[in-house]
Formats: structure tokens, C-alpha cells, sequence
């Protein structure tokens, strides 16, 4: 009937017939959705040339007509653009109508779009489309219905934006258990550590570019109008998504903390600060790490060990208090390498106490042979009675203490920051070439000035050390070394006091002598040492010899276990946190203020607080409080005053400057002080008269001639 008759019309106009699809072996042959033809085989509908095709195409899909060209035409895929498949009653419909129209007006349009006025395209009479059957065209497989969406589309972003959300946090899941199986392992050697870190830098760097940005498209919801994207699609898939190309997490086994764990970084988060270019405020620097404090005996009870990791803690959180931290420079810490320990340590105590225990196997066995840990009371581990080993944390503690006080010593010798205290534990004094002892395993004031004659050229370079116990590795390593002046103040009685070493005949040897200065108090602290005995030693020894080698840097071995507080067997002595301010206000004045402290000893949680403060406060400038008044008019005990004159005998011979020092021993602070003034009046005075009785001499000469003229 006519229904039928216009209906099979339609579907030959639009070019689309079940059995023209070409068969391809690697290609399926999909006919763009539309409904198949009603017999097996069509070959009386006409044919239609490609150009009207794409004319057709163009019209139905609301685009412009592509004229013919060399590069094929691919329209949008109808379903993206929001329009009725070809199938759909109201869609036939329109065509109908379409059609009893241009009947109607004695025309074929059949090449208008109902959505559109666009002209009509040429089109070839029936007649000459059938004398020419090879120009039949079909549409390209690669753009039917049934092919994939874009990449670009939103609903594929959104998808693969929920696939990475899901696989991000089951890789945390992941790690959070392995971390948590594992904890406190960190078992990667230096090297490796090393590589990888700059491995996934340069991972970051290369991706810094490559993040995907999804933006949320708007749409408006209407009741009268039909949803319209507002997202636009970019020219070519790539540029919608881009694969990352590099990996780099960090293996479970290395990682310290579960939660903090980054698996993408944003563009504003991959660029990170090399240690290089940081630029420091040219103030006071601070060196902590709070990994330091992991150091502690395995059997986690600090009342057996003076030396735990509550000492940072306290200095530190005191020095945050007074507010002290934030007018200072904080520098980053890192862990010494093992060249940096091995200038001052054998390398076989270096990778014993060094490096990760489950790497130790590597080694060779024959470096350990002499090398033993003990089981004390307590339960834990030492290597000696009194010194702890925790195998997950004392090398890396050890190290990192070493790292702060070398990174400190370079920039203020670098001018890059003014002065500096480094906050660091286990101390390191103590520690021997081939021996850890005394709570020590490196000794970090002695690498750091190691490090300051090889990477700055210092020439000269002065190491105070007023810890109660003598530094015997410092002692030791620069005993023959004339460019490193080794001072020591230290509680001795007669080598009956730990460690025993640091005798007034000590002073060095070969060209190292005269280089190592001792003040070995005694008196088995009958009284104990206080400021008065303190002061004396640097007003009378310690200045001046200091000034007379004029260093280029000066490193204080800061022990603090002098300052009051402390019991007999680990100091005794009476030293207050002011006196220790103004000690190292009087080491300010050497070395153009290129001043380092570093923590030693010192166990008493608030003297060793208090006096932490008051060298900070003086390194910073601030004004200090006054030494009590009754140290300063009190004259040194009989220990001490037989301890300094047996120095600068001993000493005057190297330093020949502290001869005149030998007859003031005995006089309090202030009474020296006032001595030295009438001194300076009356070397002033005589100076005035020499200048005075000079000009009377030079007068009386010029008037003789005079007076024999006249005669």
C-alpha cells in the first residue's frame, strides 16, 4: 500500500540496505543501528553517490555540509548529540511529512533536515545513480553506534577518576598493613636509599605535567528543554588522558609511617626544595630531629639510662616555650654518610654501628671479629655497661646527630647562617676510632671540624669542650694535629673520674704539641666546682690562649652535666645556666662570631634546660641575666687554684701570653676586673706623662738656639 510504499522509500533514501555492508574478515559488519532491510536482497533501490551521503549525514545531524574532500567526514555519533535514532516512530514520522511536502510543491527534497533550514545538496537522478553502482557509498564502521565513546568523554572521566580513587586507597590499605607488620623497619642501605630518592624526584619531575584535571560539567535541569553538556572535548584522546609513566612508590619495607603515604602529587607539590638553594635568615641555627629520639634502650625503661631520648625533648620544648625556635633558623637534618663518619672513625666500627643490621650480612664477617654487644641488666643490649644499642634505631639516631652538627659547622663557616646549637643525641665525644663508649658511638664535633678543614679550608680551627668529662676521643684524634686547638675543662681527680684521660700533662705531640690544653680539676668535690672556678679558667687560660691562635671557626663540645642538679657520679659540680650564657658570649668574640654549639652530656632534665636556654639566648643577642654576685666576688677553691697555676706553667711554654696570668689566679671575677682597670689607668696615665714630658723635651730643645741667638 502507500504506507509501506513510502516507508521502503525512506529507508533507500537515507542509502542504508541489509545485504550492501561490506564483509570484512577483521572488521564487524554493523549497520549503524538502523532496522534491516525487509527482503534478503534490495538491489532495485537506487544508489546514492558519497557526497550525497555526507549531505544527508550533515543535514539530519544539524552540521555543516563537509563538501567533498580528500579527508573523510565523520559526524558525532547520534547518541552523544541528544537526537531520535532513526528507528523511533516520531523520527519516521517527521520524514514522512517531510516527503508529502516536496510532493506536494512538485520537488524532491529529500536531502533537508527537519532540525535544520540548510539549502539541499545536488543530488543524482535514479536513473544516473543506477548506471553507476560502484559509487555507492556506506558509512565508515569506525563511527557507528555501536563503537566506543571518546575518550575525552565526561562520563569516562568520571569512571576512570572512581577506578583510581578505589585502586589509590586499596595501595594504602596495603601499605598501612605492611607497615604495620613491619614496623620501624627501615632496611635499606645508604647507596640504595640514595638512588631511589633521586629516582622518584626525577619521576615527579618528568610528571609534573601529566596530571589529569577533571572539571565538573553544569547542566541544567528544564522540563521543556533536553540536557546539553557543557564539557568540551578535546581534539584528540591524548590530550584528555595521559598515562603516567613512571611508578616510583616507595617498597613497603621502607616506609617509616603508614598514613602520610603520597601516591600522586599535585603541580604545585612536585617541585622540591634542593638543600642547596634554601635560603637561611643570617640569624641563629637550629638543628634538631626528632628521629633521635628513637635511640633508647629495648627495655623502655629510661630510669635505668641518664641518657634517653627525654633530653632532646626537654631542651627542645623549653627553647619552643620561650619562643627561641621561631626567631631562629631551623636547618634539615639529614644522616652523615659513611666518608663523612670515616674521617674520623675506622671503617670497620663505621659499618658495624653505622649501617642497617639486616644488610650486615653482606659484609665481610672478619670486620666484626673483636666486636662485641652484652646483654644488661636491665635486659636490653649494650656495647658497654652504661651504653645502649637499639638495632632498628641507634645507627640511624647516631648519624643523624653527626649530619646536624656537620650541616650547622658548614653554613655558619659559609656565613650562611650567623652562629648555631645543634639539639642532637646520642652525644659523641666519647666515641674512639674503633670504640663506642661513654654513650657515644660518633664523634660528631670532631667529624664536623674534619669536614670544615676539608670542604672549607679552615686553617685553624678551635674546639672548647666544658662537658664534665673529658673528651678523650676529641683528645685522641687531634693529638698531633697543630691545625685543630683542643680545650678541655673537665672534672678529673687524679684519672679516678670517667674517663680518666685529660691529665694538665696531656698537651699533644709531634707538631700537635702545645695544642691540647687540659684544665683537669680535682679536689673529689670537696668543694665542688661552681662560676667562680669556672670564670677564673677562662679569664686566665681559655681567652687567652684563644685569641693568641686566632681561629677561623670554634666548635664547643656543650655537655652541660656540670650544671647543678647533678648527682656525684655524673658531674657534681655547681655551674649555673647564666655562667654558661656568658661563656659563650665570651666565645662570640673569636672567630668573627662563627660560633657551633652541640650537645654532649648533661642528664638533669631542667639545669640542662636552663642552661640550653641561656647559650641560645647569647648566641641570639639577647641581654643575659647577671651571675650571682656572691660567685663573682668569690675567689677560686685551693683544687682549683693549684689545678690553674700547674696549667700555665705547663702551658706557658706553648703560650707564652699566659705568664702574667700566673700571678692573678687567685683573685675573684670582680677584683681582677678592678685591677686590670687601675692597671689601664695607670698605663694610660704613664702614657700621658710619657707624651707630656716628650712635648716639654721637644720645647726646651727648640728654645736653646733662641737663647744663643741673643747672646
Amino acid at each position: 500500500d502507500s504506507h509501506s510504499y513510502q516507508m521502503a522509500s525512506l529507508y533507500r533514501s537515507v542509502g542504508y540496505h541489509g545485504n550492501d555492508l561490506h564483509l570484512s574478515p577483521s572488521l564487524p559488519n554493523i549497520s549503524l543501528g538502523r532496522p534491516p532491510s525487509s527482503s534478503g536482497t534490495n538491489n532495485s533501490s537506487p544508489p546514492h553517490s558519497e557526497s550525497e551521503l555526507r549531505a544527508l549525514e550533515a543535514g539530519r545531524m544539524n552540521m555543516p555540509h563537509p563538501h567533498q574532500a580528500g579527508v573523510p567526514y565523520y559526524p558525532s555519533v547520534p547518541g552523544m548529540e541528544g537526537e531520535l535514532p532513526p528507528h523511533h516512530p516520531a523520527y519516521i514520522s517527521t520524514q514522512m511529512k517531510l516527503m508529502e511536502e516536496s510532493r506536494s510543491q512538485g520537488k524532491l527534497m529529500s536531502h533537508v533536515s527537519p532540525y535544520n533550514n540548510m539549502p539541499p545538496a545536488n543530488t543524482a537522478s535514479p536513473s544516473t545513480a543506477e548506471t553507476h553502482p560502484s559509487r555507492i557509498r556506506h558509512k565508515p564502521l569506525g563511527r557507528t553506534q555501536s563503537a566506543p565513546l571518546p575518550l575525552g568523554h565526561p562520563f569516562l572521566q568520571q569512571q576512570n577518576l572512581l577506578l583510581q580513587q578505589q585502586h589509590s586507597q586499596q595501595v594504602k590499605q596495603q601499605i598501612r598493613q605492611a607497615v604495620l607488620h613491619r614496623a620501624g623497619m627501615e632496611n635499606v642501605d645508604e647507596e640504595t636509599e640514595a638512588k631511589l630518592q633521586q629516582e622518584m624526584r626525577e619521576s615527579r619531575e618528568q610528571d609534573a605535567d601529566d596530571v589529569i584535571v577533571v572539571k565538573e560539567s553544569h547542566m541544567e535541569e528544564s522540563s521543556s528543554e533536553t540536557l546539553k553538556p557543557q564539557q568540551t572535548f578535546p581534539n584528540h584522546p591524548r590530550e584528555a588522558v595521559k598515562h603516567r609513566r613512571h611508578h616510583h612508590h616507595r617498597p613497603l619495607a621502607r616506609t617509616q609511617s603508614s598514613p602520610l603515604v603520597t601516591f600522586s602529587n599535585l603541580p604545585q607539590q612536585t617541585q622540591e626544595s634542593d638543600p642547596t638553594t634554601i635560603r637561611y635568615r643570617y640569624t641563629t641555627g637550629l638543628a634538631y630531629d626528632s628521629i633521635m629520639q628513637k635511640h633508647q634502650c629495648t627495655c623502655n625503661n629510661n630510669s635505668n639510662h641518664p641518657e634517653n631520648e627525654g633530653r632532646l625533648h626537654s631542651i627542645w620544648s623549653r627553647l619552643h616555650e620561650t619562643g627561641l625556635t621561631s626567631r631562629c633558623e631551623r636547618i634539615k637534618s639529614r644522616k652523615a654518610s659513611m666518608e663523612e663518619l670515616q674521617s674520623c672513625h675506622s671503617e670497620a666500627h663505621t659499618l658495624l654501628y653505622g649501617t642497617n643490621p639486616l644488610n650486615r650480612q653482606r659484609l665481610d664477617p672478619s670486620l666484626f671479629e673483636n666486636m662485641r654487644f652484652f646483654l644488661l641488666p636491665c635486659g636490653g643490649i649494650g656495647v658497654d655497661s652504661d651504653t645502649v644499642w637499639n638495632e632498628m634505631h641507634t645507627y640511624i639516631a647516631a648519624r643523624t646527630a653527626v649530619g646536624c652538627v656537620v650541616d650547622l659547622s658548614l653554613k655558619v663557616a659559609a656565613r650562611e647562617l650567623k652562629n648555631g646549637f645543634a639539639v642532637v643525641r646520642p652525644p659523641g665525644h666519647h666515641a674512639e676510632s674503633h670504640q663506642p663508649m661513654g654513650f657515644c658511638y660518633f664523634n660528631s664535633v670532631a667529624i664536623a671540624a674534619k669536614q670544615l678543614r676539608e670542604k672549607m679550608k679552615l686553617e685553624k680551627i678551635l674546639i672548647v669542650d666544658w662537658d664534665v668529662h673529658h673528651g678523650n676521643s676529641t683528645q685522641q684524634i687531634f693529638y698531633d694535629d697543630p691545625s685543630v686547638l683542643y680545650i678541655s675543662i673537665h672534672r678529673h681527680d687524679s684519672g679516678n673520674f670517667f674517663p680518666g684521660t685529660g691529665s694538665i700533662e696531656e698537651c699533644g705531640q709531634n707538631k700537635g704539641q702545645g695544642y691540647n690544653v687540659n684544665i683537669a680539676f680535682g679536689g673529689l668535690l670537696t668543694p665542688p666546682m661552681g662560676d667562680a672556678e669556672y670564670l677564673a679558667a677562662f679569664r686566665t687560660i681559655i681567652m687567652p690562649i684563644a685569641r693568641e691562635f686566632r681561629p677561623e671557626a670554634v666548635l664547643v663540645s656543650s655537655g652541660f652535666d656540670a650544671a647543678m642538679g647533678h648527682p656525684a657520679p655524673l658531674g657534681g659540680y655547681q655551674v649555673s645556666p647564666a655562667c654558661y650564657g656568658h661563656m659563650t658570649r665570651e666565645l662570640m668574640s673569636l672567630a668573627d662570631g662563627k660560633i657551633v654549639l652541640a650537645l654532649e652530656g648533661g642528664y638533669e632534665l631542667t639545669a640542662i634546660s636552663d642552661a640550653a636556654e641561656m647559650c641560645v639566648k647569647a648566641l641570639s643577642g639577647d641581654e643575659l641575666p647577671s651571675v650571682q654576685e656572691g660567685e663573682l666576688q668569690r675567689p677560686s677553691c685551693a683544687p682549683a687554684l693549684e689545678t690553674f697555676e700547674e696549667v700555665l706553667k705547663t702551658q706557658a711554654k706553648y703560650w707564652p701570653v699566659v705568664q702574667k696570668y700566673l700571678g692573678t689566679i687567685q683573685y675573684s671575677l670582680m677584683e681582677a676586673q678592678k685591677r686590670e682597670m687601675e692597671e689601664a689607668d695607670t698605663v694610660s696615665a704613664l702614657a700621658s706623662l710619657s707624651m707630656v714630658a716628650g712635648k716639654r723635651s721637644s720645647s726646651f730643645e727648640q728654645s736653646e738656639p733662641m737663647e744663643e741667638g741673643e747672646s
